[in-house]
């Protein structure tokens, strides 16, 4: 007796999963970006991908306003606590490590959220970085030594006549960008703009959702960097300074200790302040931060807080 043969089926074909999107937050100091990431990220499948220059060193907690381990423990943050504060990191590593993490991410099926002010890691991320010459030590020492002596307002006015287009974003007292735009135009003979016109975004491929956190009144911006530096007085963050230049392998010059508050703190350390209580104390130093313009796409929406 013959067996029944079940109707032959075409084989269920495998849907490609869809592209996850990448999120990116993004604002002055003190607009509330952390706090705002946070409560997405208990309320979705996200992780955060720190967009902030200072908190990839290990050592430099208080005053970067560093999550804790405690919440990077409930919540996962990437790029933090990544290198010591003696080495270098450069836009181009936190490009490379950025889409890292977010490719990581994506095969955890979640989507990646980047949080931070760092205007020039964004600006990387979202148009790319230009092959440029690598830093010439003799050219860089030189250009130290011309700072010192004539202060880097000076030398920002020489890039104004070298490249106003790159002058116009940096602010005059900015000296790790002004030192790397005059160290680009001195060794390449172009203008870093000129070159930095010719790439393309690392972030291409992925769908973009950008969102821009500021308070409308810049009055109450400015009232909450005063608490929180008064906050992060409080909480030990001269002595967190101290404890750094203590340790002997770090000099005011290192990228780490350029990093603002920390800059000012060495400083009044090393008596160019003579009280952290006068108009030109470290304090307010910190305080007139400026993070430089935010490099908004189309898609950019702005969120009051």
């Amino acid at each position: 007796m013959s067996k029944a043969v079940a109707p032959s089926m075409k084989a269920a074909t495998a849907q490609p999963l869809p592209v996850l999107p990448v999120f990116v937050l993004s604002g002055p100091t003190g607009a509330g970006k952390t706090d705002w990431a946070v409560r997405l990220a208990e309320r979705a499948p996200i992780e955060i991908v720190s967009v902030d220059s200072a908190q990839v060193y290990r050592g430099l907690d208080i005053g970067t306003a560093k999550p804790t381990r405690e919440l990077r423990a409930h919540i996962p943050h990437h790029l933090v606590d990544i290198c010591e504060p003696t080495e270098s990191y450069s836009a181009g590593r936190f490009v490379a490590d950025a889409q890292g993490s977010i490719r990581a991410i994506h095969a955890r099926r979640k989507v990646p959220l980047l949080v931070g002010g760092t205007m020039l890691y964004l600006r990387a991320l979202l148009h790319g970085l230009a092959e440029l010459p690598t830093a010439a030590p003799e050219l860089r020492a030189e250009l130290d030594a011309r700072a010192a002596r004539l202060g880097w307002p000076a030398l920002h006015a020489e890039l104004s006549r070298l490249d106003p287009e790159a002058a116009a974003r940096i602010a005059p007292t900015d000296s790790q960008r002004i030192q790397r735009a005059l160290e680009v135009c001195l060794s390449a003979g172009q203008p870093i703009s000129k070159l930095q016109r010719g790439t393309a975004s690392p972030l291409a491929g992925w769908p973009l959702r950008y969102w821009v956190l500021s308070p409308p009144d810049r009055a109450v911006l400015h009232e909450r960097l005063a608490h929180r530096f008064d906050a992060m007085m409080a909480a030990g963050f001269l002595d967190e300074v101290r404890g750094l230049r203590d340790r002997g392998d770090l000099t005011a010059r290192h990228p780490a200790m350029r990093a603002v508050g920390y800059r000012q703190l060495w400083a009044h350390l090393d008596g160019e302040y003579a009280s952290s209580r006068s108009g030109n104390s470290p304090g307010c130093a910190a305080k007139r931060r400026r993070n430089g313009s935010t490099p908004t796409p189309p898609s950019c929406r702005g969120i009051e807080t």
